[in-house]
């Protein structure tokens, strides 16, 4: 079935108008789904994994090229491109499998270029029994239009707000326009989920990732979040900036600025939420969706039957 969004796609803030059918957005996709892997994972904040992982599901192509992107094999960050393409039942039966391994949550990552499909194949495994919580998780780099269509299927956002700087966001998100659109973002999930209740998967997560040479830019959001978020949203504060390797040297977040962080945040009253250990040196956060389990295998299992499709 076609959709008219794709033929015209506003679906994020890049407002390419492409016709998808035809050619490929700024997302670097078309209209025919892509998915880069889907299974268990066990990294996720504590809520969202559960016991044995949320279901996740990485779509191809974003409407950001982060220069550092971790997931740029998939994200079409450097013109790599991997996934295999499927079809909306298809999709909803990946859904399904993933409610069948155990999984906590459904996890949709980076899916804004795809809203159209992602809500074809949920009503679709609704009607063929899935229940699972659905995760939006995103860039936070999406259209209002987008996420309007989206909103009513998902419980639980878990949203980047990578920065609020201009000159931030040219240097790691590939787009300065990044810094005026997260705010009205924020503003709207706000007003149509004003609180957090993550006993049920309802609300709000907040993902902000310290990027190196840049804790200003993190005390200013830090700010911000506490002036007119925290009693809405629930903040997870990162520190696994990892820099591709053959991409220039950039200094990992001191201990010394991790403590800043910690008194600023005890200063302003942001009592509930997830602070990264950033001692977990042993931890490969940078994936390789070259492999079947792109993950550390304490992490991650992947969805027999999204292998059975990649295999096909």
């Amino acid at each position: 079935m076609e959709s008219k969004e794709y033929h015209d796609c506003t679906l994020c803030p890049n407002m390419c108008h492409a016709d998808r059918y035809r050619a490929t957005g700024v997302c670097r996709q078309g209209a025919q789904v892509r998915i880069a892997w889907a299974g268990l994972h066990r990294g996720e904040e504590p809520p969202i994994t559960g016991e044995h992982g949320s279901g996740m599901i990485f779509f191809s192509g974003c409407p950001l090229h982060c220069r550092y992107c971790q997931n740029r094999q998939i994200s079409g960050s450097d013109g790599e491109n991997y996934g295999i393409a499927v079809s909306e039942e298809e999709m909803s039966g990946i859904m399904l499998s993933l409610q069948d391994m155990g999984a906590a949550t459904l996890n949709l990552v980076t899916g804004t270029h795809f809203i159209p499909s992602i809500i074809r194949s949920l009503e679709e495994a609704r009607e063929r029994g899935l229940s699972l919580p659905v995760v939006w998780n995103s860039s936070g780099y999406e259209s209002i239009h987008g996420l309007g269509l989206i909103d009513p299927y998902i419980d639980l956002y878990l949203l980047d707000c990578k920065t609020l700087s201009a000159e931030t966001a040219s240097r790691f998100c590939g787009k300065a326009a990044y810094a005026s659109h997260i705010i009205p973002v924020m503003d709207w999930i706000k007003e149509r989920h004003p609180y957090t209740d993550l006993d049920s998967l309802k609300g709000t997560v907040l993902r902000h990732l310290v990027f190196p040479g840049e804790i200003a830019s993190s005390i200013s959001f830090l700010r911000l979040f506490a002036e007119r978020y925290k009693d809405s949203f629930c903040l997870s504060f990162m520190t696994q900036f990892v820099p591709p390797r053959e991409k220039a040297y950039l200094p990992a977040i001191s201990g010394e600025e991790v403590d800043m962080v910690l008194a600023l945040m005890d200063e302003l009253g942001i009592e509930d939420g997830f602070m990264q250990d950033p001692d977990e040196d042993d931890v490969l956060w940078i994936p390789d969706f070259t492999k079947d389990v792109p993950f550390p295998a304490s992490f991650a299992d992947p969805d027999p039957f999204f292998l059975s499709l990649k295999h096909r």
